[in-house]
């Protein structure tokens, strides 16, 4: 590929990410918008019930408060103290919202908050003219206790060949949910990708004598010779990846090799993998 075919594909890829940032900005202001109407007219039926849980899918948590606000928790990991923490945020304004959740996804956990555990006003509750409603217990109260829910249980030991069962169990068990999660960022990259990377094509990102990772349209694929073994194994999906690949080396890795192919779209400065 010339140099300038090279510069006519970075400014397609220039123009597209301007007009990208430009619709995202106007599809946000217009998402919280609409957000905030529905707030709006619902706001007594919000203010009857107490307040509503929408998501609690461990480890995210939202859920909107009789005024209006709206708490969000995750779990971080701090690796200053090498532990997972759970950290809760307050997000007052639909704008606020939207940057962190998809409005759609939002309002279908209004929708749906009927038949689970977030509708907590009973049949007809928050319809207009029931105002005599019960109002319902603070949707944060028990937010601890439906994190804990999740978390394996931890059986009671009386001797260190009990204990080192049952940490070898919980690290199996947490080694599953560490997979679980490194799968979901690259599924999440996949689809944020798609349509950039059908104009670029097959992307290497590691090609050894023992192991070969690319990513395209597709979505990633490779294969590796396992440890001890001297044929292939093909790596088909991110399910697979994750087993023999961290996600910050995938992503890091994938950086370089486009600053490589295309050095005009790193700064001489900032390029990948440098703080």
């Amino acid at each position: 590929m010339d140099a300038r075919m090279e510069a006519r594909r970075s400014a397609l890829l220039s123009e597209m990410a301007r007009d990208a940032a430009i619709e995202r900005s106007d599809f946000l202001v217009r998402a919280a918008e609409q957000l905030e109407r529905f707030l709006r007219a619902n706001a007594g039926r919000i203010r009857d019930l107490g307040g509503l849980t929408l998501i609690d899918d461990d480890p995210d948590y939202l859920a909107i408060a009789a005024d209006g606000t709206f708490r969000s928790r995750a779990r971080v990991f701090d690796e200053s103290r090498n532990e997972w923490l759970a950290e809760t945020e307050v997000i007052e304004t639909p704008g606020e919202l939207v940057e962190l959740y998809n409005p759609a996804d939002v309002l279908q956990a209004f929708a749906d908050a009927r038949d689970g555990e977030g509708w907590t006003g009973g049949e007809g509750a928050g319809d207009e003219g029931d105002r005599d409603a019960v109002p319902a217990a603070d949707p944060y109260a028990g937010a601890a206790d439906s994190w804990a829910a999740g978390q394996p249980e931890v059986p009671e030991v009386r001797d260190a060949a009990g204990a080192a069962a049952a940490v070898y169990g919980l690290a199996l068990d947490f080694q599953e949910r560490s997979q679980r999660a490194e799968s979901g960022l690259l599924e999440g990259f996949e689809h944020a990708a798609a349509s950039l990377l059908d104009r670029l094509g097959t992307l290497v990102i590691v090609d050894d004598d023992d192991e070969q990772l690319t990513v395209a349209a597709g979505g990633f694929h490779g294969r590796v010779v396992p440890e001890g073994e001297s044929g292939w194994q093909d790596l088909s999906g991110p399910d697979d990846i994750v087993r023999y690949y961290d996600p910050t080396d995938v992503f890091g890795d994938l950086a370089e090799a486009i600053a490589e192919a295309y050095p005009e779209v790193a700064d001489e400065d900032d390029g990948p993998g440098e703080s």
